[in-house]
């Protein structure tokens, strides 16, 4: 039998491709090109807008125009006035300052508070990790409006401190259940193991080996705890349980709905729930990119 040589076979099928063996690499570009550019401007403008709001807002948005009540928009009031002459564009770009700064200082919270749980949790006993799952059950089984009206009725005094907190200590849940899961699945790689027999502490064991792991598999939630935060702190300021009229905030402008729904005065509600809107839209969708990218890595493992 002769030798057996590539001339002996013919190639069938249409636009066929010879296979190159070697790693595809993409080019910088094409990274680029996939990321949502609309999202990543638009949050970029509202964040540097409530920053550098004194640079071109042209009225105090803690004063109150008398003259001007539930004023339409003009050319001196942009967005007009609420029912208490306040120039509605510079309270929103005042106001978003301290809504974002909610947001950031909640997922904060919810992120130390959840991975400091989830991780002992992971790595404790199977008795003292089902008595840790159940209560965890058990509070997330409570409608988290309830807690934070219960909670902020505890706490009393309102502001943005007090306000986080009371937003982190009911929204730590999923967070410390995804950190749990992760880490349970980690624990028993070798080298968790190998820290383990040579006497690494806790601490030693969540920062050097158990957090550079689980990190890209929860930034999905940590991102989605900021809009989750902005949304429970203009929910709870709706309801006149959250921020004082005095303190300004997207949340704190929404608490006049019912009046502006009376006096027919649709500008005071739309635009600082479309800027809500918008900055959970572009929030969501940049963590829903850190999501697709998680599950990426996770099908090539």
């Amino acid at each position: 039998m002769g030798e057996v040589t590539d001339s002996m076979f013919e190639i069938v099928g249409s636009e066929y491709r010879e296979y190159v063996p070697g790693n595809v690499k993409r080019s910088r570009f094409a990274v680029l090109r996939k990321l949502p550019w609309v999202s990543i401007v638009v949050l970029s403008v509202i964040v540097l807008g409530c920053i550098f709001a004194p640079l071109f807002c042209t009225h105090d948005p803690s004063m109150f125009y008398l003259d001007h009540l539930n004023e339409a928009s003009s050319e001196e009031f942009l967005f007009g006035t609420d029912s208490l002459g306040r120039d509605i564009f510079s309270v929103i770009w005042f106001g978003g300052r301290t809504s974002l700064a909610i947001g950031v200082l909640g997922t904060v919270m919810i992120t130390v508070i959840g991975i400091a749980i989830g991780c002992v949790n992971g790595i404790v006993g199977t008795r003292a990790d089902t008595l840790m799952q159940r209560a965890i059950e058990l509070f997330h089984s409570i409608p988290t409006i309830l807690l934070c009206i219960l909670l902020m009725a505890l706490v009393g005094t309102q502001n943005v401190l007090t306000l986080s907190i009371v937003i982190a200590i009911t929204g730590w849940f999923a967070l410390a259940r995804i950190v749990r899961s992760e880490v349970r699945q980690i624990r028993a790689n070798e080298y968790v193991l190998a820290a383990k027999a040579m006497g690494s502490s806790f601490r030693h064991l969540v920062f050097a080996h158990l957090l550079p792991n689980i990190i890209p598999a929860i930034m999905f939630v940590v991102i989605s705890s900021v809009s989750s935060c902005i949304t429970m702190e203009s929910t709870l300021s709706f309801l006149g349980l959250g921020l004082p009229l005095e303190i300004m905030s997207w949340g704190s402008m929404l608490s006049l709905a019912n009046r502006a729904l009376l006096m027919n005065t649709w500008w005071v509600i739309v635009i600082p729930g479309l800027f809500i809107i918008v900055t959970l839209t572009c929030i969501t969708t940049l963590a829903n990119l850190f999501r697709k990218e998680s599950n990426k890595k996770s099908s090539r493992l």
